[in-house]
């Protein structure tokens, strides 16, 4: 590793920068769209399972997950799996969606917000960096 890399065992000859959080440059949500979106921390992910309630649902004929929150805002989080290779996994049962933290023990991995069918949960976990997994990005306030 060269970059994002907390651990000298899994650094080119023993790099280490210590960085638990994607700069923008890397973060899918800035590069994409801009310096108003990122990508959620694990913090955030956490908080709306958390604080939210959450049902199995679909909507306009996707599977996923609707969070309603306290205010009572809804966010339907589709259930489309991850992406190995060329192959897609899980789609129609499973949610998995990025953070931007890293997960620092093992830096090869990064945490996400998971979610699976009727009878599943929604969790944090931690998943390889190489999967292929869907962003849904936070909006940035400016001052």
């Amino acid at each position: 590793m060269t970059k994002y890399c907390t651990n000298s065992d899994y650094g080119n000859d023993g790099f280490v920068d210590n960085k638990t959080e994607l700069d923008p440059e890397d973060d899918a949500a800035y590069v994409n769209w801009g310096p108003s979106w990122r990508m959620p921390t694990t913090e955030q992910q956490c908080e709306l399972y958390e604080n939210c309630s959450s049902d199995w649902t679909t909507q306009n004929g996707v599977n996923g997950r609707l969070f309603t929150g306290p205010n009572g805002n809804t966010m339907f989080l589709p259930a489309a799996g991850y992406r190995w290779c060329a192959s897609l996994y899980d789609a129609g049962s499973w949610g998995h969606y990025w953070s931007r933290t890293l997960f620092s023990i093992l830096p090869i991995y990064a945490y996400g917000l998971d979610f699976y069918s009727i009878s599943g949960g929604v969790y944090k976990y931690y998943y390889y960096r190489g999967y292929g997994q869907p962003v849904r990005a936070v909006r940035v306030t400016q001052n």
